[in-house]
Formats: C-alpha cells, structure tokens, sequence
C-alpha cells in the first residue's frame, strides 16, 4: 500500500471517529480494504491501456454485438495492483453500450494470438442511427493512465423488491455511516478494475449481478452453475460513461470461478444510468 493510500484510510479512520463512529466498527470497516486500479485519461502512472480504438480479435472470435469501450493491457497492470485473479498478459476487452442490463460483454486475447481487425461499429449499433450516433459521440477516447488506489463499500445495506432483502454487512453495526464517509471522499474514475462497485440503483452492484443471474438460470437464459452467494462474484470492471442529458454506469460482474478459469463469457453485465 503506497502513502496515498495509507493517506486516504487516515483520513476516513479520522472522519468517522470524529461522526462518533467506535473505534473498533471503525477499524472492522477499515479492514474490508481491497487494492483497485483507477483509470483515467490522464495522469502521472502509466499507460494500461485505452478507451475506444480498433477492435483487434482472433479469427475464431464472433464480431462483436456492443461497441468496444476499452481494452486493458494486462501485462501493463503491476502485480497486486488488484485482488483479481486476472490474466497475467494478453488483453481484456470490454464491450458495451449504456442501455440496458445484459447489454456487454467480456473477450480475452492471449499474448500472441493472431487478430484482425474487425468493424468498429457493430451491425446491430450503427453510428448513423439517431438512437446511438449521439451516445457514440459521449463515449471517451485515448489512453488510460494507471492509478493504483484502495476500494471500500459503497453500500451499507441494499433494499430489493420482494423479499426483506435488506442485508447489512456482517458485524458493522454503522455500515451506513461508514459507506457514506468512503462515499465522500471517493475521487471517481472513468474506469475501474477491481474493487468495489460504487452504485447499481442504490444497491450493491456485485449483489444484484448475482440474483440477477440465479433467475436467469432459472428461468433457463443462463447456463449454470451460478452461485447466489455474493461473495463467490466479484467486480471485473466499471465503466462511467454520458449519454446525451445523462450519465450512465456499466458494470462487469463475474464469478470467483469463472474467473480464474479465464470463463470471461460468463461475466454477468449491469447498466445504470439516470434518463
């Protein structure tokens, strides 16, 4: 953990024992810490990757249905920089388009692999179409600066329809109160690799990801095993993008499993954004 970091926990401990939070919730809380990886367009780290560009695919390796939002050199990503258990070289690309949920997906390309160029706009989003032109013209461009920085809860507690959902974190009696001061001195990033998600609709992003996949496999629109344990799913990446008037948030959530297994087609996609 580097001082920034170290600098940041100080600053939340000491706002929270200044809220009257007791110590010990305090350092409960504090002990959820997990390292992330901000990406911004600018910046002092280094170059990890970018927004947009070509979309490079082995042969074998369907067109796209979303357009690409970025692709992350995994290589370029310092050891511990995340608690993923990311591929250690080749690229991640990701695809979407901030509509609805579902509507992403997730490629690796190993190191080596033969690719080709493939249509930067998908068939079925041309960028001549008033529906998607002007989304297309919000999406960002260029390189993506590596800052590596620390990831605590968003969400204290998620309210879903149905059942008494409510779950607050396990032995954090003032979850809430701590999820807010995180909440208020978090910086943002366009994107986020690891981590937690910040918000889906006041909710848990990775929570939601995983009920929302065990009815999709009931409902047989989703090939198991899935787990309904939010802690078997972890956030692959999270990607603030505009839309005209709006901003939205996309979110890639994956099984632990999956994962490790490189199973990335299986990565569970959520879209969020304020009409």
């Amino acid at each position: 953990m580097n001082s920034r970091n170290v600098q940041i926990l100080d600053q939340i401990r000491a706002e929270a024992l200044e809220r009257g939070i007791p110590a010990s919730d305090v350092e409960r809380w504090l002990g959820l810490v997990r390292p992330c990886a901000l990406l911004t367009e600018g910046g002092d780290g280094p170059v990890v990757g970018r927004f947009g560009g070509p979309v490079m695919l082995p042969a074998g390796v369907e067109d796209p249905v979303y357009p690409l939002l970025a692709t992350i050199d995994c290589a370029a990503l310092p050891a511990g920089v995340t608690d993923l258990a990311l591929p250690p070289d080749g690229r991640l690309l990701f695809f979407g388009f901030p509509e609805e949920n579902g509507m992403g997906d997730v490629v690796h390309v190993p190191e080596g692999a033969a690719v080709e160029e493939r249509a930067r706009y998908p068939r079925t989003f041309p960028p001549d179409e008033d529906s998607y032109g002007p989304v297309y013209r919000e999406l960002p461009e260029g390189d993506l600066y590596l800052t590596a920085d620390v990831s605590l809860p968003f969400i204290g507690e998620i309210e879903l329809p149905g059942p008494p959902w409510a779950e607050p974190l396990p032995g954090h009696p003032h979850s809430e109160e701590m999820a807010e001061v995180w909440a208020d001195q978090w910086g943002g990033a366009p994107l986020l690799i690891g981590g937690y998600g910040t918000d889906y609709n006041g909710g848990d992003p990775v929570r939601i990801a995983a009920r929302c996949a065990v009815k999709e496999e009931k409902a047989g629109r989703r090939p198991g095993p899935v787990s309904p344990r939010a802690e078997d799913w972890v956030l692959l990446a999270e990607c603030s993008v505009d839309r005209p008037g709006a901003g939205a948030t996309i979110f890639w959530v994956i099984q632990r499993d999956d994962l490790s297994a490189r199973r990335f087609d299986r990565a569970y996609v959520l879209v969020d954004w304020n009409p």
